[in-house]
């Protein structure tokens, strides 16, 4: 089944995204980073996001002085990279007296594709500005991206064999080595290594978040390929059934939801990896990104709002994230 159960949780651990959540950070969007060819499109989409986040909890928001952005809980001024709050901010651990372990991963642009130092340092600016509660634990000398890993707040994480064994991550450590590393710092009870699936034009070398959500109720949440002549078919029907072998820790199946795989979207002659598991859950709503294909969107919201029934759903048009090979949750982090 390809499940590591080596370790004990202690008191720490890392919570579900559905759990209560202080806030979500936004780092926003400007001219010098990759967006500049589309920005005023982009930031659009930011400020939709901003408001509905803003709605509902804490909005934290990463900017350079000069750059414009809507009104929020907190703002940090200070110079980046990109935008991809998901892979370089916090993973925040809690106990159940309410307390926060700030976990710093290192970020270095998902395997030295990218620059990625100013985005690295965002995390200790946030801790010496005094915008975050919970004690600074920096894990510098092992790269881990928020995206590549996925909880249930119980003790098991879910994460993928095709990034934590990527090149130019953390060589020479062995896929053993990894587990014990993520079940020590993340006070996990056991490792799921998903270890099919992969979206043409990812550049994070499958991210967990672009394929299988843990959502309540066991349920998971995950992209499928009814198309045998798309290039992703066979991953993605690989990937199916190992979900399909999977057990809870009770023992028992996980109750699985398929989501639709969006028709092909390019960009200059480039496919642009489009998926409906990357939605943002938030108190009282879930942001759900859609892709202009009303018929296909309409059924991907559904079944998100099966695994979420108390909860709004907030379609996002996510066409212009997705020129950047992201979506709406590879853009946010929330903090519990």
């Amino acid at each position: 089944m390809n499940i590591d159960t080596k370790n004990q949780t202690g008191k720490w651990r890392l919570p579900a995204e559905w759990e209560p959540q202080w806030g979500v950070q936004l780092t926003w969007p400007h001219k010098d980073t990759d967006w500049a060819p589309i920005l005023e499109e982009i930031t659009a989409v930011y400020e939709e996001m901003a408001r509905e986040i803003a709605k509902r909890e804490h909005l934290l928001i990463v900017a350079p002085e000069g750059v414009r952005t809507p009104p929020s809980s907190v703002l940090l001024r200070l110079d980046t990279d990109d935008t991809w709050a998901r892979d370089h901010g916090f993973i925040t651990l809690t106990d159940d007296q309410g307390h926060h372990r700030l976990m710093d991963f290192r970020f270095n642009g998902w395997g030295e594709k990218f620059p990625a130092s100013l985005d690295n340092a965002i995390n200790r600016q946030l801790y010496e500005n005094g915008m975050l509660e919970g004690d600074y634990c920096p894990q510098l000398d092992f790269v881990l991206e928020g995206g590549s890993i996925e909880s249930d707040g119980q003790g098991t994480i879910f994460t993928t064999t095709a990034c934590l064994l990527a090149p130019h991550r953390n060589q020479p450590m062995s896929k053993e080595d990894i587990g014990q590393r993520l079940m020590q710092a993340l006070g996990a009870e056991r490792i799921v290594w998903i270890d099919h699936g992969r979206l043409t034009g990812d550049d994070t070398d499958g991210h967990i978040d672009t394929l299988v959500r843990i959502c309540p109720d066991d349920t998971l949440l995950y992209v499928g390929c009814d198309d045998t002549a798309d290039e992703q078919y066979e991953e993605l029907r690989l990937m199916e059934e190992q979900l399909l072998t999977l057990r809870t820790p009770g023992g028992r199946p996980y109750r699985l939801k398929r989501l639709p795989m969006p028709r092909p979207i390019y960009d200059g002659g480039e496919r642009l990896p489009a998926t409906y598991a990357n939605f943002l859950i938030l108190n009282g709503a879930v942001l759900c990104p859609t892709y202009g294909q009303p018929d296909l969107d309409a059924e991907a919201i559904r079944l998100i709002g099966e695994a979420f029934p108390d909860r709004e759903m907030i379609p996002i048009d996510s066409r212009p994230i997705i020129r950047q090979h992201g979506s709406i949750h590879c853009c946010t982090m929330q903090f519990p």
